[in-house]
């Protein structure tokens, strides 16, 4: 099961900007993708600890931590931003550019992006997003499976992602888009619920 669209129109960011509050959507390529329902426990833990541990590490840095909901815009070569028609939510995010943070949230490729993966989301996440992503720059791309254990790790080389770096959720993972900051999976992973067997 995937995000549903909203419809096969296609739509800019002024649009996306009067759609209500009641429901979250992200637009991609001009498809409006409904968001899935509340995130799970592990999802949100995962999420959370992720992002406490990389703000810790990032401490007097000027790069910014943030995590969803916030508007993150992707524009393409000269679009105006009400034209813009690429607008996610990822769930974890690092921006080191200032200039790329205003108060409607983010304009331009974070340096680091994390999308903890649903039964909702993952399909979406594994293509949709990451083309979106590598199409954008975002430096570095992580898929987090909060079931299966596993962090999948996109780096881009020369505009383009190279083959994934497949982890266990064990030791460190170190951000190659940060250097010198790692996320350490055994304090996250103790905190998540018991694995069914």
């Amino acid at each position: 099961m995937g995000y549903a669209l909203r419809s096969s129109e296609r739509y800019s960011y002024a649009d996306y900007l009067t759609w209500p509050d009641d429901a979250r959507y992200e637009l991609i390529d001009g498809h409006a993708y409904l968001m899935a329902p509340a995130p799970s426990y592990d999802h949100q833990v995962m999420a959370f600890e992720i992002a406490h541990q990389v703000r810790a590490a990032l401490e007097g840095n000027h790069c910014s931590v943030l995590v969803a909901p916030v508007d993150v815009r992707l524009p393409k070569a000269g679009q105006a931003d009400d034209t813009v028609d690429t607008v996610v939510q990822p769930d974890v995010l690092v921006v080191c550019d200032p200039a790329k943070i205003e108060a409607r949230g983010v304009k331009g490729p974070p340096d680091w992006v994390v999308e903890v993966l649903s039964p909702a989301s993952a399909s979406h996440d594994q293509t949709i997003k990451l083309k979106a992503y590598e199409r954008a720059g975002v430096r570095e791309y992580w898929l987090v499976h909060p079931g299966d254990r596993l962090v999948i790790v996109y780096r881009l080389a020369e505009g383009a992602y190279g083959r994934p770096d497949i982890q266990a959720l064990e030791g460190e993972t170190a951000i190659g888009a940060l250097p010198g900051v790692a996320v350490r999976w055994e304090p996250i992973v103790r905190r998540m619920l018991p694995q069914a067997l």
